[in-house]
């Protein structure tokens, strides 16, 4: 054989390796099965692009990727016979009514006039609203002027929780306007005030309305001031 001869014979051989490589690789992607939906989804790790993410914590989620609710004050505002703020838990007296949610208070209650008195009285209960117990003491009995006596200050356990109470009487010159009642100084008012503290914090009981009405409700007051609880 001479040499122009081998050559082309070499090439023809590569020619041929070449060409049923291709051929039978294309016959092998031909009569490959399709994957199946199930066969993806278990090899893939991908989400798609509208998945929401897993294992991550968001600023208002938790581990599972669901948004957690923000944390609520409860109040009695729905019309029940019990109130809550997040640290304690009371029972309202039942002759009381609830007022409409009001910020920054865990709940509010109406106190119908007593004979005698144009306007009704209204308790307020608020929750961490800074400055201490004998601060808030002070202001509220500060509201008042012309006062018939000292204001009367006690100490008591209710509960295993220490409550500070305050009954003031006298010119009620302010402190925001009650429901439904005119501003300006009030003659002949009075308010029975206690301060709840309990570790998650202090609870304030405000009860402002003429004499005659707070007499009348001086002892539902009191039982519900019994009723409190920690949660």
């Amino acid at each position: 054989m001479n040499k122009p001869n081998y050559l082309y014979g070499i090439i023809g051989l590569l020619t041929g390796l070449i060409v049923g490589y291709i051929g039978t690789n294309y016959i092998n992607q031909t009569n490959r099965p399709a994957a199946t939906a199930g066969d993806t989804a278990a090899t893939s790790t991908a989400l798609p692009p509208d998945h929401p993410q897993t294992g991550a914590t968001g600023a208002t989620g938790d581990s599972s990727g669901a948004a957690s609710a923000p944390p609520e004050m409860m109040s009695s505002g729905s019309g029940s016979q019990s109130g809550a703020s997040d640290a304690v838990k009371w029972t309202m007296p039942a002759r009381w009514k609830a007022g409409p949610p009001k910020q920054m208070r865990a709940a509010t209650y109406l106190i119908p006039a007593a004979p005698g008195d144009s306007e009704e009285a209204e308790c307020a209960v608020f929750m961490n609203i800074g400055g201490g117990v004998q601060a808030n003491i002070d202001r509220w009995v500060g509201q008042f002027e012309k006062t018939g006596g000292p204001p009367i200050q006690k100490l008591e356990a209710i509960n295993g929780l220490s409550v500070t109470t305050v009954d003031v009487s006298g010119t009620f010159k302010g402190g925001g306007q009650m429901m439904g009642q005119s501003s300006g100084p009030k003659a002949s008012y009075r308010l029975l005030g206690a301060i709840a503290q309990a570790p998650e914090g202090e609870v304030f009981f405000k009860l402002t309305g003429p004499a005659k009405t707070i007499a009348a409700a001086q002892g539902e007051f009191q039982a519900m001031l019994k009723s409190i609880k920690r949660l």
